[in-house]
Parts: structure tokens; sequence; C-alpha cells
């Protein structure tokens, strides 16, 4: 096969999505959901506040039912399969990573490794934990108690015990989030290279859409609990798209196809936040 022939041949769909909807109540909050998430990228769920991406998370996960659709993850529908078939197919790393009991940081870390045991792979495990937490810059947390960790400490520990499971899906929601630049950059150049050299797909909620653009290769933008855009970065991010969906000014500077920044309109005000500055004014007089 020639060069070119490769660089046209489909990657593998590790997770395929067809028709999702989900309810909670008499409320929608997915409606209509089809995607797929490939074998070597980096597929982003980007969205406003409550527009359904940990929900949609939720769903792919297992820890969410759903009224209608279908859901394949390496073969196994999440309804239907036990819960070691998923903990070896995916792994997740939820937004609330506070952990209310005492455990040392190793073997929170060496909890991703259960679904191996009794497995030729359980060879792997000590190795595994060890690495884990260096390629998070966790190594020296190992010893500590993962009560007494910040914020930021615990979620690379989280994100340890993930890349600890060793799975082909893994499911990020917002792992940035409590994390400084340093290793927000850091997390996100390690799953985009562990998904190209180790062909896994990596499936990961992200608010920073600068970032999003840098390190995804898909994009799947939600708004209202639908699929608004799907595609590659130059397709989703258009002034137009991102504007209307995030409800505020928005210019992507593009150049040969490529995003190079998402620029928001700055020292702009709502009216009613404008409003209460006026109420505020008055009532310190």
């Amino acid at each position: 096969m020639s060069a070119d022939d490769q660089s046209n041949v489909q990657p593998e769909s590790l997770v395929r999505v067809r028709d999702l909807s989900v309810s909670v109540g008499q409320k929608r909050l997915l409606c209509d959901i089809n995607f797929d998430a490939y074998a070597g990228e980096v597929t982003g769920l980007i969205g406003p506040n409550g527009a359904g991406k940990s929900t949609l998370l939720a769903a792919l996960s297992g820890d969410l039912d759903r009224q209608s659709g279908t859901i394949d993850i390496c073969g196994f529908d999440p309804v239907d399969s036990s819960a070691c078939e998923l903990a070896r197919v995916r792994s997740v790393m939820l937004q609330d990573v506070s952990v209310s009991f005492q455990f040392l940081v190793r073997d929170v870390v060496a909890m991703g490794r259960r679904p191996w045991e009794g497995t030729d792979r359980q060879e792997f495990d000590d190795r595994l934990i060890d690495a884990a937490l260096s390629a998070t810059d966790a190594a020296h947390l190992a010893g500590r108690d993962i009560v007494t960790l910040s914020g930021g400490e615990r979620a690379r520990v989280a994100l340890s015990r993930v890349l600890a499971q060793q799975t082909p899906v893994v499911m990020l929601d917002e792992p940035t989030a409590a994390l400084d630049i340093s290793h927000q950059e850091q997390v996100l150049g390690l799953m985009q290279s562990i998904a190209r050299r180790t062909g896994i797909a990596v499936i990961v909620v992200l608010h920073d859409l600068n970032a999003a653009a840098a390190y995804c290769d898909h994009i799947v933008c939600l708004a209202d609990g639908r699929i608004v855009a799907d595609g590659s970065v130059a397709d989703v991010y258009t002034d137009e798209t991102l504007s209307s969906v995030y409800g505020w000014p928005i210019h992507v500077d593009v150049s040969e196809g490529i995003v190079n920044s998402v620029q928001p309109l700055r020292g702009r005000t709502t009216q009613n936040q404008d409003d209460f500055v006026e109420l505020s004014l008055q009532s310190l007089v």
C-alpha cells in the first residue's frame, strides 16, 4: 500500500454512538446524538455549560441510563456488559476527583489495575503504576495520603489511575480544570501522544477552545443536548458556529486550514451585568 493510500485509510471506530437520547425525569438532556471516536485520535467534546457534554460522557461510560439509541465501545454495550468487561475497554476520569476516604496515592493508582487481576497483564502492575505516576508528574506524591493533596494534585493522581488501567478507550471530563498551565499542556500533550502512538481513542471534555484546537483531532460541539457541529477542528471552528453556540462574539484565526487561535470579544458586559453595577453604585451611596 502506498503512502497516499495509507493516508486515506479510515481509522477504526472504537466508540460508535447512534440516535442516543437521555432524559432525567421529564427533562431531555441529550437528543439524537450520533458520532464516532476513532483509534489513534483525540475527540474533544466542546460546548457551553449545560450543553450535555458530561451527560454524554456519563452515558458512554455506562454511569447513566439512556432512553433510546445504541452505544458500542469496542464491541461492548455499557447497558449489557459486566463491570469487569467495561473496565477492560474504557477508563474514566470524572470531573469531581475528590476522595472522601484515606488512601495512599499509590494505592489509588493501583485500583486501575484491578480489572486485570488473574490475567497475564498482571505482571506489568508495578511498572505501570510507577510509570503512570511519573508520566503525570505525581511520582513524588506516591506515599502521600490522597486527602492531603491539592485539587490539581488529585487530578493528576486520578489521571494516573486511568493511565494504569490500560484501556483502548479513555474518557476524560475536564481533566485540566484544576491544573496550572504547565500541567495542562503536559497532560493534553501526553494524551495526544498516547493516542497516536498506541492507537487508543481518547474522548475529552474541554472548555478551553484553544487547547482543544491544539490537541484534538476531532471535535464534537454540543448545545442544548444536541450536536450542532462534528468534524475536524477547522470544520467546526468558525466564527459563526462558535459565536452562535456560546452566545458571545468569537473570532477564529485560521491560516492554511490550521486554527491558530480562538479570540472572544474582550471588555464587553451584558445588560444584566450593567444593571447590577448600577444598583451596586446606588446601594453604596
